[in-house]
């Protein structure tokens, strides 16, 4: 029998509500090797249906979790904390202690297919904060690990840009600056209204320095993906919230949602998460209004705009709280999401691999070869990883 106070730690922390002291109480139970057998036995009984568990390793997962504290601790001070369980099933959530993952049980008697690794000493690490932020002169600024940068009007640290709130008297002209994420990268910037967005890799976004009192907040994505929580119009005499990108307009009053318009996808995805946004597209009277868990799908070439209902706004959202959730995708549709986070090219040279599906939701903080061989699991491939390439075949 688990003990229930073990028993409701291990449920907080999987629906990340636990606190620092109850994750460092979870770690030392877990190194007594019965305990690990438990752990495994609740989380699979309660949790998890048709899983196959790894070999839990304390010393390593300790570590892991440590990270794993640290790195909530940053996301509650910039409240980017959501609770999973508001929009994912328990069955198809995996988290961090140890690695999970969903396999028919077909599949779990099957051996893995080897692995083939070409290690020249490098090793591809998944990305981090780091940014380059363009001034409304013109000049470009690095925001990255062990930079220091000074601006007036804006706080920046190693992993987000805050800019000072609009002055009492306000401005007559707007000024912008640009905030571009490259492949490998990710960042969190406040916008001088309070509104908070965070920048997936391969993105980019213009804002204003300050705005204007009493006017329209507009800002615009002009490429990859970005989750919006949008300072309410309330707080800024009523004015309007609007997001341009992609051939389409996000009216918003004051909301959370996430905007996918990557520059090779035709789709501009639109997920919202909550309160209410209206979505224009083409022509002026061309709209559609936007409750939660419901997406829009603004096709870029044919100006068509659909809205349905979405399973799980968890796997949509997944990037932002540092997992990967691919639902029945494709190893072309996951490589990539994966070249993009992890700055790599990747050929596949048997055609056949590029439409194997993969289901399952994976820590974005491991090195790539460890991803695929998670994927592997599941699939029948084998893979080589040199440089800054990934070869599957």
């Amino acid at each position: 029998m688990t003990d229930k106070r073990i028993e409701d730690i291990i449920i907080k922390y999987f629906s990340k509500s636990a606190t620092i002291h109850e994750l460092m109480e979870l770690t030392e139970w877990l190194k007594e090797p019965s305990n690990n057998v438990i752990f495994k036995q609740f989380v699979k009984a309660n949790f998890l249906a048709d899983v196959h568990l790894v070999d839990f390793n304390t010393d390593e997962e300790k570590k892991h979790i440590l990270r794993r504290i640290k790195e909530q601790d940053r996301r509650l001070r910039n409240k980017r904390h959501l609770t999973v369980f508001k929009y994912a099933a328990v069955g198809l959530v995996i988290m961090g202690i140890g690695a999970y993952f969903m396999l028919p049980e077909s599949l779990l008697k099957k051996n893995p297919t080897s692995v083939q690794v070409v290690d020249n000493g490098v090793h591809i690490l998944p990305g981090s904060d780091k940014a380059i932020l363009t001034l409304e002169n013109g000049a470009d600024v690095a925001l990255e690990k062990g930079v220091d940068v000074k601006l007036k009007g804006r706080t920046l640290n190693q992993e987000q840009l805050i800019y000072d709130s609009n002055p009492e008297d306000g401005q007559s002209a707007v000024q912008y600056n640009y905030l571009t994420i490259p492949k490998g990268g990710r960042f969190f910037v406040q916008l001088s209204d309070g509104t908070s967005v965070w920048l997936n890799s391969e993105s980019k976004l213009k804002y204003p320095v300050q705005f204007i009192k009493g006017a329209e907040r507009r800002v615009e994505l002009l490429y990859g993906e970005a989750y919006f929580d949008v300072s309410e119009s309330i707080h800024h005499d009523g004015s309007a919230f609007m997001i341009h990108t992609g051939g389409q307009d996000i009216e918003v009053l004051g909301t959370e949602f996430n905007i996918k318009a990557y520059q090779d996808e035709i789709n501009v995805v639109t997920t919202l998460v909550e309160g209410k946004v209206k979505v224009k597209a083409g022509e002026a009277d061309s709209y559609r209004f936007l409750r939660p868990s419901e997406q829009s799908l603004f096709n870029a070439e044919t100006g068509a705009l659909a809205v349905h209902k979405v399973d799980k706004v968890f796997d949509e959202i997944a990037w932002k709280e540092g997992y990967f959730s691919f639902k029945h995708m494709t190893m072309k549709e996951i490589m990539k999401v994966l070249s993009r986070w992890y700055d790599i090219e990747y050929t596949f040279k048997n055609p056949d691999i590029e439409e194997k599906r993969f289901t399952g939701v994976l820590d974005r903080e491991v090195s790539i070869d460890k991803l695929l061989r998670y994927i592997q699991k599941t699939n029948e491939f084998n893979y080589s990883v040199k440089d800054k390439k990934v070869i599957i075949e």
